[in-house]
């Protein structure tokens, strides 16, 4: 079997609100449980599994690859949640989307800090 990534884990003061945080946004089911982390899965059957900490959290980054008419809803949700929003990873470019690689992108924050994204066509695809 080729290596492949099955999940990951995200560390939150709260896992529920980061959690539904994330399907709320990106549309996704609900997160279940399975023993002490929150878990949220994405198309492909990779999961992000949340588990709530007390310790500091370090920022991480976690990008989606989503359809056009996804991009429209997200978007769409984030605007209506009035939520910070950045064209670039450094967050230079607040209030924009980018168009790297002839697609879309936009990054936000999780309650947490983390950097979430989503694109349209993966950095590399050529234009």
């Amino acid at each position: 079997m080729p290596v492949q990534l099955n999940h990951t884990i995200v560390h939150s003061s709260d896992q529920e609100r980061s959690a539904r945080h994330l399907t709320d946004l990106l549309g996704l089911p609900d997160p279940v449980r399975f023993g002490p982390f929150l878990v949220v899965e994405v198309a492909n059957g990779v999961s992000l599994d949340y588990v709530t900490t007390t310790d500091p959290i370090a920022e991480q980054h976690y990008a989606f690859l989503v359809t056009e008419d996804e991009f429209d809803q997200i978007y769409g949700r984030i605007r209506e949640h009035r939520l910070e929003h950045w064209a670039d990873p450094f967050h230079s470019r607040p209030g924009e989307i980018n168009r790297n690689d002839g697609g879309r992108g936009v990054y936000w924050s999780d309650p947490d800090g983390h950097n979430l994204e989503i694109i349209t066509r993966p950095y590399g695809s050529g234009a």
